[in-house]
C-alpha cells in the first residue's frame, strides 16, 4: 500500500464503511479471541524490557511464544 502525503485532513479520501457483514466479521473475530483466552489465557511477565534492536525484541518475543506453545502442549 503507497504512503500519501496531504496537507490538511480535508484532502484526505474517506475510508470505506464496514457493511454489516464486515461488523459481522469483527464481531466474531473478537469472540473468537476472547475464547481462545479463556482456554490458554497468557502467561505475561511482569516488568517492563528495552531492546538494543528490533532483531533482539523480535528473537525475545519468538521465544516467549515458543515458551507459551511448550506450556500449552503439556
Amino acid at each position: 500500500m503507497p504512503i500519501r502525503k496531504y496537507r490538511s485532513a480535508a484532502d484526505m479520501t474517506a475510508s470505506p464503511k464496514l457493511g454489516p457483514s464486515g461488523a459481522q466479521g469483527l464481531r466474531l473475530a473478537c469472540e473468537l479471541s476472547e475464547l481462545a483466552y479463556a482456554v490458554r489465557p497468557w502467561r505475561l511477565e511482569p516488568g517492563v524490557r528495552r531492546f538494543r534492536s528490533a532483531e533482539e525484541a523480535d528473537r525475545r518475543r519468538r521465544q516467549w511464544e515458543a515458551r507459551q506453545a511448550r506450556e500449552a502442549a503439556r
